[in-house]
């Protein structure tokens, strides 16, 4: 995705043009197409045979005119369009002109040859495209040496498909029709109504009328695809008949989806119970995609998935099962917010986003609550403050000056911050009130397009809010950044009080301005003589308070009570040793609160390594797995960017081992019968920490054996992955390859193009990426760029091996001298992610400098470069100064 908006002067263009078809003088649209040209429907028709490069189209739109024109402006990208004709409202069809005004806009001009009057036109286009190979618009795959071709349309694709209005805020419903190879398969958004013969070896398949959907949902499948018998959801009280599911995957791997077929039912059931309203499409069916950009993508009836998602057994990782209901859970989601409700504009992006994961984590605590979803929700707003904290940081209701915001939406920020701002309202006024606003906000925009003033005023109108509300809820909409409240206690007229004051949350070396005021519903639990209770109050100036009746004395206080708050806090010494001491009393989301804030703490130079590591030690004795491993992220930087001796890189490794090694020996390096899950999980993470990034030997003895065991060749001469634990394959893969080199990376690059297992690729990729040999790091990096590695799975191996100084740069010679391929395998959708592939994991000047000075020539690019630099550069910078403050002899003290 590729398309980055450029004014221009259309004249020019236009001077080599008939005089027939003579421009006016307005320059094509930067941002949003004219509101006076108005699409009504759509009739899309396909040629597509998969085996082939190219495919063609004929695209029918009827438009209503608001005013009289002698052109409209719509969107094509890479389309070679052959014949275009307009017909008035009176019948009367003329040829049209269309010209694709910028190859990087993706923005085109059809030039009537005289004025329209107001009035509903009907324009045709017949066209021919390349099936595209960078995974948007209608693009090409290949699983087993067979192809296919399927669509991908969000944010700006559907222009790579069609010519279009292309823009959210414009619903209209698609009659969609493809003619293709009669031995193939076609699946679109809605059922399929007819099939015909259409010539020799061919047919054509058309599918019931849509309802109205923006561009971005519009979606289609042409291939061998196997498709799973159809099941039925039940009627229920919102829905009045059986709603026809199937699992769509590739030739031969249909069987594998009888997991996720069986667990649809649950989360269909639950997202109608909540929103009071049925399922809204025909049909759904879930496909597995050989290759894909996204994890998922929301497409009304017909939702698509990496394959690993869908494609599961008895033998798949844990973390693939869970993985799987989640991101399930929240593309469902999307049916009612995203695909029913639609944002106007994609400044409102969250309203599509953060919803479906908001909605997802509900989802999940209702029907699999041993996944706790709650912890998500915490650790999934902390992992966003991450980003939030940076001053290049993006606002949910971001402005869209271009292409590169567009794409640059679709980040934690969107998804996860916005989940969390949610849910701290929905707990301000109560998730009864909540639902009732959100009840009412579908009602009244089913079918539509909505903003977020109309879900603010309908969640204000069921609380029973005024302008206040709505300007707490806004502030954290409209601006970027994490509120920052500092607390301190204070005895006033013999009530324990604490006192609130708060700013905007900036790292040490930060740049920003920490004067900004959020409205924020600060909730407190503190000690009491019987437990604890919990006071809340709404801090929309720079200073407050929260009166603690009945508080114990001394007491101690938890300033985010539940985790329920999208803000980070900060304790006087005597505080948070009080509250250290109780830590292990507190519910397991307030226990991820306390350890962000140790580690907002650290990173605001208050707590150095050492004070650091003893405020987390006590969180490592949780049972729970999510709370005991929550150090680790922390405790690693401390290890690899202040232990500067043999001495103080011994002292976090024998901390991380005392801490963890005998939770790993418990599990034992082999699944159990009967285990959890969750247990499943916990060895993976532990095993990948101590054997990969602290080398324990007696860990990576263990999976030693089990790579070895998965590098032994059978009889056909292939790899025997299966031998090796699956939840911890890549693990295993990984300390061989540091162990046995080269015949080890050989070996595994060879077998990567003969498996089409995702979870085996996946544990194949894994392997390959804890390379730590340079030599043999260049080759894993080379074979990267390969046709073997897929397009959506080269980042994989190239984000990894970035510990050292040394090892960065040897990858950013790499990325430099190899640039154009990236560029051309992947800078379409993932422009903004170029910098951070090149320089993550920096924590120097140097390399901030040298980001710098490499990207900026090249803003132009891919779409989303200029923010991807930035947030980079600030990121390696903000390292370089928290490292600098450090004091190695912490460690050891």
């Amino acid at each position: 995705m590729r398309r980055h908006i450029r004014p221009f002067l259309f004249t020019a263009l236009a001077a080599s043009c008939s005089m027939a078809f003579a421009a006016s003088t307005d320059q094509a649209p930067t941002g949003r197409l004219p509101s006076w040209a108005v699409p009504q429907s759509y009739q899309i028709a396909f040629k597509v045979d998969p085996a082939q490069a190219d495919f063609s189209g004929t695209t029918t739109i009827k438009v209503k005119l608001t005013q009289a024109s002698d052109h409209v402006w719509l969107d094509g990208a890479e389309l070679k369009v052959s014949k275009v004709t307009v017909t008035d409202a009176a019948g009367k069809s003329r040829d049209a002109k269309y010209v694709e005004a910028d190859p990087k806009a993706g923005v085109a001009r059809v030039d009537f040859g005289g004025t329209l009057p107001a009035g509903e036109i009907t324009l045709q286009f017949d066209y021919t495209a390349p099936l595209n190979a960078q995974l948007q618009g209608l693009y090409k795959v290949t699983a087993k040496g067979q192809p296919y071709a399927m669509t991908q349309m969000e944010p700006i694709s559907a222009r790579f498909a069609f010519p279009s209005f292309d823009e959210p805020g414009f619903k209209t419903p698609f009659d969609i029709s493809i003619t293709l190879p009669e031995k193939d398969v076609a699946v679109a958004n809605t059922q399929q109504v007819s099939e015909k013969a259409a010539g020799q070896g061919w047919k054509t398949v058309t599918f019931a009328q849509t309802l109205p959907l923006p561009t971005y949902l519009v979606a289609f499948a042409v291939g061998p695809w196997d498709i799973t018998p159809t099941a039925e959801i039940s009627p229920d009280a919102y829905r009045s008949k059986p709603l026809p599911l199937r699992g769509i995957a590739s030739a031969g791997e249909a069987h594998r989806m009888s997991h996720v077929i069986s667990e649809t039912p649950s989360i269909i059931h639950a997202l109608e119970n909540y929103y009071g309203f049925g399922y809204p499409w025909d049909k759904l069916d879930v496909l597995a995609a050989p290759d894909f950009a996204a994890g998922a993508m929301e497409n009304a009836g017909l939702v698509t998935f990496r394959d690993w998602l869908l494609l599961l057994d008895k033998d798949s990782p844990a973390r693939n099962v869970r993985g799987s209901f989640n991101v399930t859970a929240h593309e469902l989601a999307h049916q009612w917010t995203g695909d029913t409700v639609t944002l106007a504009w994609w400044n409102d992006i969250w309203l599509n986003e953060a919803f479906a994961t908001w909605m997802q984590e509900k989802v999940t605590e209702e029907v699999h609550p041993e996944y706790r979803a709650d912890l998500d929700r915490v650790r999934g707003a902390q992992g966003a403050m991450a980003n939030d904290s940076l001053v290049s940081a993006r606002k949910i209701r971001q402005p869209i000056t271009g292409n590169g915001d567009i794409m640059t939406a679709f980040d934690g920020i969107t998804y996860q911050k916005g989940a969390s701002v949610i849910g701290m309202f929905e707990n301000y006024v109560g998730e009864q009130t909540f639902q009732k606003g959100m009840h009412a906000y579908i009602e009244a925009h089913k079918f539509g397009n909505a903003t977020a003033d109309d879900l603010v005023n309908a969640i204000a109108t069921a609380a029973g809010k005024g302008d206040d509300f709505k300007h707490a809820f806004k502030s954290f909409l409209d601006q970027s950044g994490v509120p920052y409240v500092q607390t301190a206690l204070e005895q006033k007229n013999g009530q324990t009080v604490l006192t609130l004051k708060q700013s905007r949350y900036l790292p040490l070396g930060s740049h920003g301005d920490s004067q900004r005021i959020w409205g924020i519903p600060v909730c407190v639990r503190y000690g009491t003589a019987d437990g604890s209770k919990v006071a809340c109050e709404m801090l929309d100036k720079a200073t407050g308070s929260v009166a603690l009746p009945g508080a114990s004395n001394p007491t101690w206080v938890m300033p985010n009570a539940n985790a329920a708050g999208y803000y980070r806090f900060s304790l006087g010494k005597n505080e948070l040793a009080a509250l250290t001491k109780e830590v292990a009393k507190l519910s397991d989301t307030e226990q991820l609160a306390y350890a962000d804030a140790i580690h907002a703490s650290f990173e605001h130079g208050d707590l150095d390594a050492g004070q650091a590591l003893a405020a987390l030690q006590p969180l490592t004795a949780s049972k729970t797995s999510q709370v005991s491993t929550a150090p680790l992220g922390q405790v690693s930087w401390i290890y690899h960017h202040v232990a500067k001796t043999d001495a103080q890189r011994a002292r976090i490794a024998d901390w991380v081992k005392a801490a963890y090694l005998p939770k790993l020996e418990a599990l034992g390096y082999q699944r159990k019968a009967g285990e959890s899950d969750d247990d499943s999980l916990l060895r993976s993470t532990l095993a990948s920490e101590l054997g990969l990034d602290y080398k324990l030997p007696e860990v990576r003895a263990e999976l030693l054996k089990q790579g070895e065991a998965a590098l032994q060749k059978g009889a056909d001469g292939r790899l025997n992955l299966t031998a090796a634990n699956p939840d911890l394959l890549g693990e295993a893969l990984g300390v061989a390859v540091q162990t046995q080199g080269k015949s080890a990376v050989d070996a595994l690059i060879a077998e990567l193009p003969q498996t089409s297992d995702p979870a085996l690729r996946n544990g194949i990729l894994g392997g390959l990426a804890s390379v730590d040999d340079p030599a043999l790091a260049e080759q894993v990096r080379d074979f990267a760029i390969s046709k073997p590695v897929k397009v959506g799975e080269m980042a994989s191996l190239l984000r990894s091996g970035r510990d050292t100084p040394a090892q960065r740069d040897a990858m950013w010679t790499w990325f430099t001298g190899h640039y154009p391929q990236i560029l051309g395998r992947t800078g379409s959708f993932a422009g903004g992610a170029l910098p951070m592939l090149a320089g993550a994991g920096g924590c120097s000047t140097g390399e901030a400098q040298r980001l710098q000075s490499f990207f900026k020539p090249r803003m132009n690019d891919a779409a989303g470069i200029s923010r991807g630099l930035a947030q980079t550069s600030e990121s390696i910078e903000l390292c370089a100064a928290l490292a600098a403050k450090q004091s190695p002899a912490s460690i050891t003290r």
